[in-house]
């Protein structure tokens, strides 16, 4: 069963157009006053995932999302019991803590999945849950999916879909420390979409620009830094290092990413070297691999993709953009902030300025 099919990613377009729609309305009420895109985009983002996943809003998605977050920054946040791994009292003072978070996780997910069982929802599109409940009734024994099976590919979801936010927000980031990027950009959507006075789905495939902006910025800023750890099924050597059978290897995408024998002027943020080539995402290029590669990519980029194409060209064709109180676009601080995916240390404020079609 593939869940996230190119076919199933677009049934949730209308989603998507209406999440990054409250977005652009929310932000052209703040016109000429500085505006928190980190604390706009990523609620946008868990939006649509939780729509995509769960269907219609309902009263279990902020509860959900703010579990999500808690064990997420438990999960990759500073931990004393890091600092002193033989000390047994704080081992356990953080497995109670991440024990907690997780229950109240459970019950909600729990508390969803019964509410699908038993038909209290009335979307026309099917969700994710509504997929998962289907393969359950129909595999037979020897392949049962459990409700924790589906608990835990929700919780994935979630946690994968929030990748999305972070991209959108280096994306922004980039752009503006890079005017004449982010004026190329503008213009192209600006010429697709003309005075239609919105940005849809329907002609994203136009933005070569911005599709190249994307790649450069899931190069400099991949949202999962170290990817998911694979085991050795048989030593190896690799540039002269001797890797043992059944060995943790942790691939470092970042530092790939950023490597100078693989990217001319490899810290400098230029859309333009995706331009003409077929260096994708899919894993084929080992020196660009943002979403992995082999049989354990990422099974969600085309969802993920979407959910940073949309956002990321509203913002470019309703609004110009610049830094508050009169910050140089240098000045701009990129620092990035530790944890199990890359975001910025501080928020990202700027100024929207509502650009006339």
């Amino acid at each position: 069963m593939e869940l996230l099919t190119i076919k199933r990613v677009q049934s949730f377009q209308s989603i998507r157009e209406e999440e990054v729609a409250e977005l652009v309305k929310k932000i052209a009420a703040s016109e000429g006053c500085a505006v928190n895109l980190t604390q706009n985009i990523y609620p946008m983002t868990c939006g649509v995932v939780a729509r995509a996943a769960c269907g219609k809003k309902n009263r279990y998605q902020q509860v959900f999302i703010s579990k999500i977050n808690e064990q997420l920054k438990l999960m990759g946040g500073f931990s004393l019991a890091d600092l002193y791994p033989s000390s047994r009292v704080l081992e356990m003072a953080e497995k109670v803590k991440f024990e907690k978070v997780h229950k109240e996780t459970d019950r909600v997910l729990q508390d969803i999945i019964d509410e699908h069982r038993n038909g209290s929802k009335y979307e026309v599109v099917e969700d994710l849950v509504d997929v998962l409940l289907k393969c359950q009734q129909e595999n037979d024994s020897e392949s049962l999916l459990t409700d924790d099976n589906i608990k835990a590919v929700i919780k994935d979801i979630f946690v994968a879909g929030g990748t999305s936010s972070s991209v959108v927000e280096w994306g922004m980031s980039e752009l503006i420390r890079n005017p004449r990027v982010m004026e190329k950009a503008q213009a192209e959507v600006r010429i697709v979409y003309g005075k239609k006075g919105y940005v849809n789905e329907t002609e994203l495939q136009k933005l070569i620009y911005l599709k190249s902006i994307i790649k450069e910025t899931l190069r400099l800023h991949p949202p999962v830094p170290l990817l998911v750890p694979r085991e050795s099924r048989e030593r190896c050597e690799i540039n002269g290092y001797e890797i043992p059978s059944k060995t943790r290897v942790i691939i470092n995408a970042w530092a790939i990413g950023r490597n100078a024998e693989y990217w001319t002027e490899a810290e400098s943020f230029k859309p333009e070297r995706f331009l003409n080539n077929c260096i994708d995402f899919k894993g084929a290029d080992f020196a660009f691999i943002p979403f992995g590669g082999g049989r354990r990519i990422c099974p969600g980029i085309t969802f993920a993709i979407a959910n940073i194409e949309l956002p990321l060209a509203q913002l470019l064709y309703h609004f110009d953009w610049k830094l508050p109180n009169n910050m140089k676009n240098e000045e701009l601080d990129m620092t990035e902030s530790g944890g199990i995916t890359l975001r910025r240390k501080h928020d990202l404020c700027l100024i929207p300025i509502t650009h006339q079609t």
